[in-house]
């Protein structure tokens, strides 16, 4: 997890680019929108490591154990994490 600082940080650097390339308009207060911003920030986070933790788990569900770090579990894990995405709408 980013800490909050971090996240505050991204939320003022998106606003900006939306507003500089003439995304957005803002018609309510830049910090409200900020706000937004940081909340779909941090659930996004959430989201990712929601799905983290169910990845994790089925590996260490498998009757073969697979070692963490090695090509055949980072292969398994971006092939879960890949369905779990889809299965949270997210690609």
């Amino acid at each position: 997890m980013l800490s909050d600082d971090k996240i505050t940080h991204m939320s003022h650097i998106v606003l900006k680019g939306l507003i500089d390339k003439g995304l957005i308009k803002p018609k309510a207060e830049e910090g409200k929108i900020r706000k937004a911003i940081r909340k779909a920030i941090v659930d996004e986070l959430m989201v990712g490591e929601e799905i983290d933790e169910t990845v994790r788990a089925k590996i260490n569900s498998l009757s073969k154990k697979i070692v963490e770090g090695s090509a055949e579990w980072d292969i398994l894990y971006r092939k879960l994490f890949a369905e779990e995405e889809r299965k949270k709408g997210r690609s």
